[in-house]
């Protein structure tokens, strides 16, 4: 399984370290040894909401190559949902099996066009800037429409990444990294 990363200036970081955490603990944990990663951004280097500094591996290339795709949110979204590069770069995710979003990534998602029609949630704050982009916005933490997941704000991506682990790999596999991450998920 490939998993692309998507990084951008402005984002959250703990909106990607997040769910970062316990999915890569897949394969650190020897749970799916074919797991791998690519931090994938339109530029080398990218600057979190606060000064953190991140280099991607994948620069501008096409992402319809992963498995799944993960978008964090943060600040950055609120220009890039209206940057038609940055979008037209996201659609190259369509055949992507799962995409999977945390706070206002979701509102990428639907800039892409990948809610259309679906419930999908994000940062509480958010709500109404995101009904545009998808069929009905729920307040639910993590809301799974088969192909596409999002979750909302922040400490979510804790809880998308454990919902994650348990549909990739089983709930043992959940419960093993949950407790490796002295974490009480439900």
């Amino acid at each position: 399984m490939k998993v692309a990363f998507v990084v951008f200036d402005q984002m959250t970081a703990l909106d990607f370290i997040g769910f970062y955490d316990p999915v890569t603990r897949l394969r650190s944990m020897a749970i799916l040894n074919d797991f791998e990663w690519r931090i994938c951004a339109r530029s080398r280097r990218v600057v979190d909401d606060r000064g953190l500094r991140l280099e991607a591996d994948v620069v501008d290339e096409p992402l319809d190559a992963f498995d799944l795709l993960f978008l964090p949110g943060g600040f950055g979204t609120r220009a890039l949902q209206h940057d038609v590069a940055f979008v037209d770069w996201l659609k190259t995710a369509a055949p992507v099996p799962l995409k999977v979003s945390v706070c206002t990534g979701a509102l990428l998602l639907g800039a892409a066009g990948f809610l259309s029609g679906r419930r999908a949630t994000t940062h509480p704050m958010a709500c109404q800037e995101l009904e545009r982009y998808c069929g009905s916005v729920a307040s639910d933490r993590v809301v799974d429409e088969g192909d596409v997941i999002t979750a909302g704000g922040v400490s979510a991506s804790i809880d998308l990444g454990l919902h994650v682990v348990q549909r990739l790999a089983g709930s043992e596999a959940c419960a093993r990294i949950a407790a490796q991450m002295d974490y009480p998920y439900r």
